[in-house]
């Protein structure tokens, strides 16, 4: 399909007039036309159609319907009836009151493109370039930013049906490809074994059994990719996605002892981020934050939050299920810097913020990060007795520090924590710690001999100093109470989006998803306040109201936590 824009944009007369008498009132696609006008023009995503072919649907009007169709919570179907037959849509997309609009299956192709370009960034956008020319987008003011997890479209699967379904999809994906040759190669018992789709009920519920199964379904698998990867077999199998896939799996999951096929043990087994967890959606991963297990995604979603103007979501990151939390802030600052809507106070909660975050939010964007920072976490300090980091006097220009007992330090080095992050590590002289007076509450290890300090560099180390006296202090806590508002916005996600379900399969996908909630979250907020109503409160039980002022639900004094 080329795209060819037509149409100048203005709502036909008659459409005008049937709207206007049919909804007196207005609906959320009439005032949003009306307050806001063309959210998206077709030149806006020229480079996603060929110049040439039979002319397409118009992409401002496909993306305006894909926006709706999840403020809605429409399947494709629906979206597509509503365009036909909805008097609202077709004002909002100003058509003909005749206009048949498109085949259902147009929103997929549309998805597609946009999915392969990262158009879904451009769909938010244009909603914010909207609401910023009618004044309800702010330059560098607050903003917040929590994240939630979300399911893979595709089942999750026990070990079993793990790997007996990726053996039934290479084995599906050969028979469509080569089936002459997978007929010589297929053994009798495949037949029998993957034919059928693999579920947990029909293994047996015996561990022994249940190992024989596992075992029997490696070998089948290693013998298959035996065949594949055999001198003379057809061109092209081995580049099957199906067939890759399966390489993966049998690599994670087998190896051979003694010239026999045997399951791998936990320990020998790959990390979860490189772990694939079902063969329908190789992009998936399992992860666990505390008392959650889901197997796909992560989003992060950051939205303003100003007491004058909607709460409007600025950015969209999804990622895999295994990337922490700690690693987002950067990421999402640049994102957001490079689209011009970076805030000048960004508050999170404590997964996210980190030394060197604080330091480059400031250096590079202009941002004052705001979260609960870890606190000294050296034993000493968590054991609230003895000689934490904030006890020794550190010289930065010399490269020294200085014990509470008035050693110096004798070795001065950049090492790697275990989190991946450059640290400096700080070492005393055991002739001056084994026999000072004060050594028990400076090692609280028995079998130590020295201290050792582990500390960020220099401006790292300042900022987290400057912000940990902070965040203890009671306007700060004040402060930080907005944050807890974006977990209303993930709340809206979820009931109104379906937001902790993929619909689609892979990142991309499911990235195009997120991005096309933040904007349908986006018009509906636009739309509630255009039409004054107000913000929702916080709910609150029945027996939650008959608390006393002073006490928590535990019965110990309120106090106010950044938590």
């Amino acid at each position: 399909m080329s795209m060819q824009p037509k149409g100048s944009g203005e709502i036909p007369a008659e459409t005008v007039r049937v709207a206007r008498a049919a909804f007196p009132k207005g609906s959320l696609a009439i005032r949003l036309r009306d307050e806001l006008g063309p959210l998206f023009t077709d030149e806006e995503f020229a480079d996603l159609f060929p110049a040439r072919g039979r002319p397409a649907w118009s992409p401002a009007g496909l993306a305006l319907v894909s926006v709706l169709q999840f403020v809605e919570g429409l399947t494709d179907r629906q979206a597509a009836e509503a365009v036909r037959a909805r008097i609202d849509v077709k004002y909002a997309l100003g058509l003909e009151l005749d206009d048949t609009g498109f085949d259902f299956s147009v929103l997929s192709e549309f998805r597609d493109r946009l999915a392969g370009a990262d158009g879904g960034r451009r769909v938010l956008d244009g909603v914010l370039a909207a609401a910023r020319e009618k004044g309800l987008l702010k330059r560098a003011g607050r903003a917040r930013t929590d994240s939630t997890h979300v399911l893979s479209s595709a089942r999750a699967l026990c070990w079993l049906e793990m790997v007996a379904e990726t053996l039934r999809a290479a084995l599906n994906a050969l028979a469509q490809a080569a089936p002459d040759w997978l007929a010589g190669v297929a053994e009798p018992d495949w037949f029998r074994h993957y034919a059928t789709r693999a579920e947990d009920s029909r293994f047996p519920a015996g561990r022994v059994k249940r190992d024989e199964v596992g075992t029997r379904i490696g070998r089948d698998g290693t013998r298959l990719l035996a065949a594949v990867f055999a001198p003379g077999t057809p061109a092209g199998l081995r580049g099957l996605a199906e067939v890759e896939t399966l390489r993966q799996v049998w690599v994670q999951s087998f190896h051979h002892v003694d010239g026999e096929v045997r399951r791998r043990g936990p320990k020998d087994r790959p990390p979860g981020a490189l772990r694939l967890v079902t063969p329908y959606d190789t992009d998936a991963r399992g992860s666990v934050k505390r008392d959650t297990m889901w197997d796909g995604y992560k989003v992060h979603l950051t939205e303003t939050c100003e007491p004058d103007t909607p709460n409007l979501i600025t950015n969209v990151a999804t990622t895999t299920a295994t990337v922490s939390d700690r690693t987002m802030a950067e990421t999402i600052h640049t994102q957001l810097a490079a689209r011009d809507c970076a805030p000048g106070e960004h508050w999170v909660d404590a997964g996210y913020p980190t030394g060197a975050a604080l330091v480059s939010a400031r250096r590079e964007h202009g941002i004052a990060l705001h979260g609960p920072f870890q606190t000294d976490n050296s034993a000493q300090a968590t054991a609230n007795s003895g000689f934490g980091q904030d006890a020794f006097t550190i010289d930065w220009n010399i490269k020294q520090a200085v014990c509470p007992g008035g050693k110096t330090s004798i070795t001065w080095s950049e090492r790697l924590s275990q989190k991946g992050q450059s640290v400096l590590r700080v070492r005393f002289s055991m002739r001056d710690c084994r026999p000072c007076p004060v050594r028990q509450e400076c090692i609280n290890s028995p079998t130590a001999e020295r201290r050792e300090l582990r500390l960020r560099h220099h401006d790292e180390h300042h900022a987290l100093q400057t912000a940990r006296a902070e965040q203890k202090t009671d306007a700060w806590k004040e402060r930080y109470k907005v944050r807890a508002g974006v977990e209303g916005t993930i709340s809206q996600g979820v009931q109104r989006c379906d937001l902790r379900r993929s619909r689609y399969r892979g990142l991309s996908k499911s990235s195009l998803q997120h991005q096309l909630t933040g904007a349908a979250i986006n018009l509906a907020r636009i739309d509630a306040h255009l039409t004054g109503q107000p913000r929702a409160r916080t709910r609150t039980s029945h027996f939650t109201r008959l608390r006393p002022a002073d006490q928590t639900i535990d019965g110990a004094r309120k106090q106010q936590s950044p938590e």
